[in-house]
This record gives structure tokens, sequence and C-alpha cells, in this order.
């Protein structure tokens, strides 16, 4: 099976510029396309988040998959990377028609694909490098990296309001009716019960409560 994958990052923007290209392709080649994938998404949406995604996990040893060019499939490296191994695992052939690439399972596009999997990794450490460097410049102008100490944290509401939930337990409030009120989650609340035995003393008096009526 042959396939046509087209993308473009917005609605405003047209396919029929990329469909033109892949059918002189075609012509040229002598190749009829079997269908055409078409998709609005942004190129910095990860490839498996996509239509792209699940057109790669039905494709089959044997297809064949054609794209403009190569940033069709993503905007980032990395990504294009794991997508042109995962073709080159699968036994899919992959064509980029602007780039003139093929990626196949020829000598030829095992290196292409080497280097392209080297630039990756140069661009990660790049990047990592460029984050650890901007960190330390952070750190010797003063600034204090990460939260505060002392910061005002969705915990230290529960804290500061711990008579009231305390009354609002008593009252026969949930859990989830607390947490919602609070606007946090229920791992915040976890972390509260811990630090104040005396609101899971409350909870264990509800639950069995709740037990003995069941029985009765």
């Amino acid at each position: 099976m042959i396939i046509a994958y087209l993308r473009v990052s917005t609605e405003k923007q047209n396919l029929s510029n990329q469909r033109s290209e892949i059918e002189r392709f075609a012509l040229q080649k002598g190749i009829s396309i079997d269908r055409w994938i078409m998709e609005i998404a942004s190129g910095k949406k990860a490839g498996k988040e996509r239509q792209l995604g699940h057109l790669l996990r039905r494709l089959k040893k044997g297809d064949t998959l054609i794209i403009t060019e190569i940033s069709r499939l993503s905007r980032t490296l990395t990504d294009i990377m794991s997508i042109m191994g995962k073709c080159l695992e699968k036994g899919i052939s992959l064509y980029s028609v602007k780039d003139g690439y093929t990626f196949d399972d020829s000598i030829n596009s095992k290196v292409l694909c080497f280097a392209f999997g080297l630039v990756a990794e140069i661009e990660r450490n790049l990047i990592s490098m460029r984050t650890k460097e901007a960190l330390a410049l952070r750190r010797s102008e003063g600034i204090v990296l990460g939260r505060k100490k002392g910061s005002y944290t969705k915990f230290q509401i529960l804290i500061d309001n711990r008579n009231s939930v305390i009354n609002m337990l008593k009252e026969g409030k949930t859990i989830t009716y607390i947490c919602q009120h609070y606007n946090l989650s229920r791992d915040t609340f976890e972390k509260f019960k811990k630090k104040y035995p005396t609101v899971a003393t409350i909870l264990k008096a509800k639950d069995r409560k709740k037990r003995k009526k069941t029985l009765d």
C-alpha cells in the first residue's frame, strides 16, 4: 500500500501545494497513491499523538509512506528520528519528495538515518547544555531557583484552614467536597491527614459508623 501524508499547522494553510508535489512525484515514478492522509496539527505535537501515529501503527512491511518534506513529520529532530526509526524497523519505505530523501532497507538509507540520529543526539546535548548554563547564570546573579521557602502552597491552605476542615468533616462533608471547596488534589489532602491525626481519627469514626449502618 502506498500512502501520502499531508500536514499543515492551521486551517488557514493550504494542503493543495503538498498534494501537487506528491502527485508529480508519483507520476515520475509511475506509482499510484492508494490513500491520502490529510491532517491539520502543529508539528510540535508528538507524532504518536497525531493521525500520523495511528497511520504508522497500521502500516506493514512493504508499505510506502510519501511526504513532501521531512519537516511534515515533526518540528523536532528527535521526533523525526523516532518516526524514521519506526519505519525502518517495520520495513516501511519513506520518501521525502522535496528533500530528495529515500529511507528504505538499503545501506545508503541506513547511513543517512545514522547521520540524522547523530545530529539529533547533538541537538539533545546542546539543549541540555544551554539549560544548565542558563541555570548556572541565574544562580551567579543571585536568583533563587525553584519554589521559594515559605511560599503559599495548596498544602498551606489546608493548614491555615484546619479548624474549618475539621468542622466540615464533623458535619459530614466528604473529602471530595473539601478538595473541591479548596481547589486541591486528593494527594494534598492525604498529606494533610498524616500531619494532623485528629483528621484521621474523625475519618475513621465516620467509616465505623458507615460499616455499622451497613451491618444493621
